[in-house]
């Protein structure tokens, strides 16, 4: 009986203790599932505070403003840091520039030989027969092909080619702010300065020569447009001796006449097709090379050229050249590129010599 109550005792001590330690057990592991569930709280409510606090930085930020991120290190510890800095969006694309044919919508005419220039014509010299045209009555601006008729203009005004000339402010060119090797100051003689006009387009010579004309620039001018009209040049129109303006206008039926009358001044021709020559303005000699590079190719045999660029123009080309035994006149207006006026050249040479025939197919019509 002694050994009975002995067990039950034992048992009800078991049944005591262990009834604190299972809800000491239980207490416990629910308190580290509590924990758990607050620091997952916790963290999920510390990332939607800082989304949000990025959505109304990024708010903020002027739309010519980016946020940078930065991380630095201070007393030992990283640390990171945003920065506003300014920039400007890169634009998707750069916009292309329109000369006057392109506005004029003279680059929608397809012609047989698939030339780049918006307008071309071709003439024998010998007969005055159009072989070739292209919108060839259409007159637009003109650039340094000006300066043939400055050319022309100093030649048969007999001024003398050995008076020295000085480059001043007022032939620097503030409409296109072009450059130039010409510092002011620079002194060349007339003859100089009208060589590598023609050759290699300098415009602060062009400037000089129309300014030292009796009566000064506008004097110049006069003479230009007087001489154009009396060539028949009825769509021309000159406002200045470089051609930087795009208000020197005319149409490549004009300037083939141009051309033609040109041809006949030895100077003219010697001027425009030499390869390169040497000037001393003062200081440091200068070399000067050819702006077409068509003149030096000995496929060719160039009797007279003058290129020309301004961004309302594009890039010009006249030449007389013989192809074939024939006196050809060339002119290219509004092309797009250096080469591409030259590779113009290319074509009408290749089909001349190759059909060597009286005329080159007609224009075909214009397509929308």
């Amino acid at each position: 009986m002694f050994k009975s109550a002995l067990g039950i005792l034992c048992s009800l001590f078991l049944v005591v203790v262990s009834a604190p330690l299972a809800l000491a057990a239980d207490t416990s592991a629910t308190g580290s599932a509590s924990k758990r569930h607050v620091s997952k709280k916790h963290l999920v409510a510390k990332t939607h505070k800082r989304a949000h606090a990025g959505k109304r930085i990024s708010a903020s930020l002027n739309s010519r403003e980016k946020l940078v991120k930065h991380t630095i290190v201070s007393n030992g510890k990283r640390r990171v840091v945003y920065q506003r800095v300014a920039y400007i969006p890169r634009a998707s694309a750069i916009p292309e520039v329109l000369s006057a044919g392109d506005l004029a919508g003279l680059n929608r005419t397809r012609d047989a030989l698939a030339l780049k220039s918006n307008v071309a014509l071709v003439l024998d010299e010998s007969n005055s027969e159009v072989l070739f045209e292209k919108n060839s009555n259409v007159a637009l601006p003109i650039a340094s092909i000006t300066k043939l008729m400055t050319g022309m203009v100093v030649v048969e005004s007999n001024q003398d080619m050995n008076e020295v000339l000085e480059v001043t402010e007022e032939d620097v060119d503030r409409e296109k702010f072009s450059s130039s090797r010409l510092r002011v100051g620079a002194r060349l003689t007339r003859a100089n300065m009208l060589h590598i006009a023609l050759m290699s387009s300098e415009n602060r010579a062009a400037s000089a020569l129309g300014r030292n004309y009796p009566g000064g620039l506008p004097a110049f001018v006069a003479a230009m447009n007087a001489k154009a009209r009396l060539l028949g040049m009825d769509g021309a129109h000159y406002v200045d001796s470089n051609g930087l303006s795009s208000h020197n206008v005319a149409s490549a039926r004009d300037l083939a006449k141009l051309v033609i009358a040109a041809r006949e001044h030895p100077i003219l021709c010697q001027y425009s097709t030499d390869v390169q020559t040497m000037v001393e303005p003062g200081g440091n000699a200068l070399q000067y090379k050819n702006s077409n590079h068509l003149v030096g190719n000995p496929a060719w045999d160039i009797i007279l050229q003058k290129t020309g660029y301004i961004k309302e123009a594009g890039r010009c080309l006249v030449m007389h050249a013989r192809i074939e035994g024939r006196a050809i006149v060339m002119v290219f207006l509004d092309s797009k590129t250096k080469e591409s006026r030259l590779a113009d050249a290319g074509r009408i040479r290749k089909w001349i010599e190759a059909l060597k025939v009286e005329t080159l197919p007609h224009v075909i019509p214009a397509q929308s």
